[in-house]
């Protein structure tokens, strides 16, 4: 179609890369065909980290592998900014030199 799409995601392996390569790899493909991803980016997001979790949980068990990831990402439509995270990464949105908060990352502490 004719809309400005652009991707960027930061994931940070923990107990190992396994995890955080997987979701590097898989996460944003699995936005791109979500079905939702014209009509509603931000449902395509959350559905698509809920799809890599599971797909990753899949290989983990077959594979015997002991990784996590925290991730954060950002997909701009057009003139509209959509971020999604797990964990505790976050993203900052510098706008004229001041920062200006996007999210509450997840803490332990927190419900």
């Amino acid at each position: 179609d004719d809309i400005d799409r652009a991707y960027f995601a930061v994931f940070d392996g923990h107990g190992g890369v396994d995890a955080a390569n997987y979701s590097a790899t898989h996460l944003h493909v699995n936005v791109g065909l979500h079905e939702e991803i014209v009509q509603n980016p931000a449902e395509a997001l959350k559905c698509s980290f809920q799809k890599t979790d599971e797909m990753f949980l899949f290989k983990a068990k077959r594979e015997k592998l002991r990784s996590g990831t925290t991730g954060v990402s950002a997909l701009i439509v057009g003139n509209k900014l959509h971020i999604a995270w797990l964990g505790d990464s976050q993203v900052m949105l510098v706008q004229q030199g001041k920062a200006v908060t996007l999210m509450e990352p997840h803490k332990p502490e927190r419900e």
